[in-house]
């Protein structure tokens, strides 16, 4: 009895999977149909030219530019020691506005005539209004703020 119910298991699984493929195939016919009502076809084999673009005719080999692989640089190009050039982060100006009540304030660059943010935490002296004062800048939530901020 139980090689009966194990033939019956077998051709049971086989129908299932016979089933199975018809439908894939009936899809895939749909599918075709489809296709060809509405004419796109899309492109078959694309290629692309020497802009960038995909298009359905092969590149022009006249227009083939030959590149060398040592040409070819990976990352940021090593600094020499004649290229580098002097920062100094220590930026003079003068204080503009500063609120010693809300603890803020701007300084004006001297060099650029640029207005950056003071917070009193960035404070080393204490400092008012039209104070000439050297600071340090650093990337805030906002943009650059002034710390490390001394009197003149």
């Amino acid at each position: 009895m139980a090689k009966s119910q194990q033939t019956y298991n077998k051709s049971e699984r086989e129908k299932k999977r016979l089933k199975k493929r018809e439908e894939k195939q009936k899809k895939k016919n749909a599918r075709k149909a489809e296709a060809k009502e509405s004419g796109k076809s899309g492109i078959q084999f694309a290629y692309v030219d020497h802009n960038g673009n995909l298009t359905d005719t092969p590149p022009d080999p006249s227009q083939k530019l030959a590149v060398e692989a040592e040409s070819i640089t990976l990352g940021i190009p090593k600094k020499e020691e004649g290229d580098e050039e002097e920062f100094d982060p220590v930026r003079n100006g003068k204080v503009s506005f500063f609120d010693t009540s809300k603890g803020f304030g701007f300084i004006i660059d001297t060099e650029n005539q640029e207005k950056y943010f003071c917070h009193v935490s960035g404070l080393i002296d204490e400092i008012a209004e039209n104070d000439k004062v050297s600071f340090e800048l650093e990337k805030g939530m906002k943009g650059m703020n002034a710390v490390r901020v001394k009197k003149i």
